[in-house]
């Protein structure tokens, strides 16, 4: 469960990512909270505008339909990668949706379940993000605009705790939906687990704070320990939690890994490197496993900068 920070430490969040943010009118106190509540927020949901130019695309945000009022989301990513804040609290995005799919966000299972379902009420739930695209399949996704999309959501997450299986497009949300179309959720997933497990960046002089100091990663050592028994017999490098990589980094500073394989796959070349570091932690024979626990990856963690959770 967790609250949204402050309209003011949103916008810092994002400036303090490095990115260009404009501020669209009195977009702080601009949202539909008449209709229901804003929050408890589980995660991020990426949509694309159908929609061809960044002025008309940010008033469409803003203002919605007369069937649809604005906000239609949180935030606008236009071409360019700029955000436009056009709201702040419930918005029109993401409607009704599947109830699985919504307790997989919150417990950021590997795998989403088809979400055949429309029985939850999303706009409580999710940030929205509507990126300017037109969604044929053809309209080009700039970098420039992918990596927006991935620095955003990458700061939301950190602020709240979360791992980039909080973050789902509007497909895997609500039957019958296709955006975004373009690009893969799963690659943005795995760019975003790349930032997040890079250091915490420092927020620009002229930011303004946010409302608590940023968090240093957080590994869930449960999380971890099911993707060291699970991922080394998975075909190619499929990554099943992020916090992978804050450990395989970890690893890599300590001269036990490869940079090449610190990949987020939990691989038996990870396990090799684990076991190294187990023995030395001081443990031998079978105690050196190559499994994570709690002592060892707390000393780890205290030695690269990430805490431990259970």
């Amino acid at each position: 469960m967790a609250t949204p920070p402050t309209a003011d430490t949103f916008a810092a969040l994002l400036r303090a990512e490095g990115l260009t943010v404009v501020e669209v009118g009195r977009w702080q106190n601009h949202n539909r909270n008449h209709k229901g509540p804003w929050g408890p927020v589980h995660g991020v949901m990426i949509h694309h505008t159908v929609t061809k130019g960044t002025d008309a695309t940010v008033r469409i945000c803003r203002d919605g339909y007369t069937a649809l009022p604005g906000p239609l989301c949180h935030v606008v990513i236009d071409k360019q990668g700029t955000i436009h804040l056009v709201g702040y609290g419930r918005a029109n995005h993401a409607g009704l949706g599947d109830s699985d799919v919504l307790q997989a966000v919150i417990t950021e299972t590997p795998a989403l379940p088809r979400d055949d379902e429309a029985d939850t009420d999303g706009n409580r739930h999710f940030y929205g993000f509507e990126c300017e695209n037109l969604g044929d399949g053809q309209d080009p996704w700039p970098t420039v605009q992918l990596e927006a999309i991935e620095k955003a959501t990458a700061a939301i997450c950190r602020y709240h705790g979360w791992g980039p299986r909080s973050v789902i497009g509007h497909l895997e949300w609500q039957p019958g939906k296709v955006d975004p179309r373009g690009f893969t959720m799963d690659a943005m997933r795995d760019q975003i687990a790349d930032r997040l497990a890079d250091p915490v960046p420092t927020p620009p002089a002229d930011a303004k704070p946010p409302a608590k100091p940023a968090a240093k990663p957080v590994v869930d050592l449960s999380k971890l320990v099911a993707a060291a028994k699970a991922d080394p017999p998975r075909r190619g490098t499929p990554i099943s939690y992020y916090g992978v990589k804050v450990v395989e980094q970890a690893l890599v500073a300590e001269g036990l890994l490869s940079r090449a394989l610190a990949d987020g796959h939990f691989g038996w070349a990870t396990r090799t490197a684990y076991a190294s570091w187990q023995r030395r932690c001081g443990y031998k024979g079978a105690d050196a496993d190559s499994i994570p626990g709690r002592s060892s990856l707390s000393k780890l963690g205290a030695r690269r900068g990430f805490t431990v959770t259970a």
